[in-house]
C-alpha cells in the first residue's frame, strides 16, 4: 500500500467549516493512516490545522484534494514523500 502522501488542511473559520470537512473526512476514512490536528487553546482560534498520511491509490487521494477544495473556507496542499 502506498502510503507516501501528507496533506495540509488550513481550515479558516473552524466553527462553520469543521462540519463539512469532518463529513468529508470520514467519508475517505479508509485511505487515512494518520490524522493530527491543531488550533490555539488559548484564544480559541477560528483557524485549525489538520495534517494526515494517506495511504491508497493516487485517484482516491486526488479525489480528496477535490472535494477539500471545494469548500471556500479551507485550504489544502499535499505532497509525495517519493
Amino acid at each position: 500500500m502506498n502510503c507516501d502522501t501528507i496533506m495540509a488542511i488550513l481550515i479558516n473559520k473552524r466553527s462553520e467549516a469543521a462540519p463539512k470537512v469532518q463529513e468529508i473526512l470520514t467519508r475517505f476514512g479508509c485511505i487515512i493512516r494518520v490524522r493530527l490536528g491543531v488550533h490555539e487553546v488559548d484564544a480559541c482560534s477560528e483557524e485549525g490545522l489538520v495534517l494526515l498520511q494517506l495511504c491508497g491509490s493516487p485517484e482516491d487521494k486526488e479525489q480528496l484534494v477535490n472535494e477539500l477544495k471545494q469548500l471556500k473556507l479551507v485550504r489544502v496542499k499535499k505532497m509525495s514523500l517519493d
